[in-house]
């Protein structure tokens, strides 16, 4: 077996770095560095140890999520999940930040919590779920 110890990070692609750099800075993440490397690549931080990175080579603006709003569906990453400690306020912060929430909240029962996802500017999916236990 791997030693694997945690996430390191997640990639996103992205159309526009300023436009995602300003979604995400409302969701709490600070900008790190970019864009260096060959793709190019921007990173963003979130201070509970988050990392994101945007590979900033969409070839334009989505109108859709090949993943997600298809009748296709294609094998890939679907979404990112966030644990919260308290889904209420996130919806609270997220509607007083004019961020539409797409789904939810939806309960999944004790055993497992709830969540409600939204999505980025390039219709990149967010979860935000807050487990049963906290």
């Amino acid at each position: 077996m791997l030693d694997i110890q945690a996430i390191d990070h997640v990639g996103i692609r992205v159309f526009d770095l300023a436009t995602a750099r300003a979604f995400y800075e409302k969701l709490g993440f600070v900008f790190i560095a970019g864009p260096v490397g060959p793709e190019p690549v921007a990173i963003m931080r979130h201070p509970c140890g988050v990392v994101l990175n945007f590979i900033l080579n969409a070839a334009a603006i989505a109108e859709e999520n090949v993943l997600m709003d298809v009748q296709t569906k294609h094998a890939g990453y679907t979404h990112i999940a966030l644990q919260v400690l308290d889904l209420e306020a996130v919806q609270r912060s997220l509607n007083e930040q004019s961020i539409v929430i797409t789904e939810g909240p939806i309960q999944f029962g004790q055993a497992y919590g709830a969540s409600l996802f939204i999505r980025d500017q390039d219709k990149n999916v967010i979860e935000f779920h807050q487990p049963a236990s906290l």
